[in-house]
This record gives structure tokens, C-alpha cells and sequence, in this order.
């Protein structure tokens, strides 16, 4: 196989990979953590991790734990960190605080170690009466109909990309034949 049939292969493989959503490589063994501490406006907090250096989001698992402590001396924890179903880098307390204000401290020491404060009300999440929550047949249906929609795009895609990358090694054997 000769060299631009070569390239042409390498660059078709490197397009479907990013196509496909192939993982980015993950910091250094070491590298330090950004940690944001937020309520969620119920009684749970979410942390986010990233790599301080360069703001990509953290994709190794994390071993974080959280520790709560009231204005009045209470204290909540500590108490595990879990990963949020939301998001790779999002991660919440496996339990929720109790109602209240809390200055909440956040202790990563996997992938790397990290500390961060902040203080979160806790508060129960009142409904209107107007709003009644969807049904989960409903929200299946909505979910199973995105889904299929996107796999015909997702398809094209693919197919748009290996045919250009056909045509480019056509080209290439073409002026290789034609100058060789």
C-alpha cells in the first residue's frame, strides 16, 4: 500500500473516531483539580471537577467526600461523593443535607487531592399545585423518539465522512498513476 492510500486510511480512522466521540486523554497522574461547590437548590450539593491547568473535565473516577457544618455547630458527614447521571465530571453527596445553611467542604484525594469550601442552603422544593409532574411513559415515549431521530443524522455523518474520505484516496492513486 503505498504512502498516501496510507494517510488517506489514518485520516478516515481519526474522522470516525472523533465522529464517534473517542475520549480525550486525561491529565497527568498529579495534576491539580479545580472543585466547584454549588447547592442544587433542593438539599443536595453538586461538585464539579476539572483540570485546573486546562479547564477539561475530569473523566477518571473521583474519590471525594463531603463534610457539612451548621452556623449553630451541627455537623453532616462525612458523606461519600457519588457520580451525578447529568454530566462525566459532575458528582453529588450520596445523601441529602439536612434543611438549613452549611458551609460545605469538599475533599477530593482521587485523581488527585483538592479542598474547597462553600456555603449551601438546604431547603425542601415546594411544587405548585398547577405543576403535576410528567408521567414516566411519557418521558420514555419523548426519549425513544429523540433517540431515533438522531441515529438517521448520526448515520449521514458517518456516510458523508468514509465517502469523502474515498474520494480523496481516488484522487490520490489518480495523480500517483497519472505522474507515475
Amino acid at each position: 500500500m503505498n504512502k498516501a492510500l496510507r494517510y488517506a486510511a489514518a485520516i478516515l480512522l481519526a474522522g470516525l473516531g472523533l465522529l464517534l466521540g473517542a475520549p480525550a486523554a486525561s491529565a497527568a497522574p498529579g495534576s491539580p483539580l479545580a472543585l466547584e461547590v454549588v447547592g442544587d437548590g433542593g438539599r443536595n450539593v453538586n461538585v464539579l471537577f476539572n483540570w485546573k491547568k486546562d479547564g477539561r473535565p475530569v473523566t477518571d473516577i473521583v474519590a471525594a467526600t463531603l463534610l457539612a457544618t451548621a452556623p449553630d455547630g451541627r455537623t453532616f458527614g462525612p458523606i461519600p461523593l457519588k457520580s451525578a447521571p447529568e454530566g462525566q465530571n459532575l458528582y453529588n453527596a450520596a445523601e441529602p443535607l439536612p434543611v438549613g445553611e452549611w458551609k460545605v467542604t469538599v475533599t477530593a484525594t482521587k485523581p488527585a487531592e483538592a479542598r474547597k469550601s462553600a456555603t449551601v442552603k438546604a431547603q425542601d422544593i415546594v411544587l405548585p399545585a398547577a405543576a403535576a409532574p410528567a408521567s414516566t411513559t411519557a418521558l420514555a415515549e419523548r426519549a425513544q423518539e429523540s433517540s431515533s431521530d438522531d441515529l438517521p443524522l448520526q448515520i449521514g455523518v458517518i456516510a458523508a465522512a468514509a465517502l469523502a474520505a474515498v474520494a480523496v484516496m481516488v484522487v490520490l492513486v489518480r495523480r500517483r498513476n497519472v505522474s507515475g
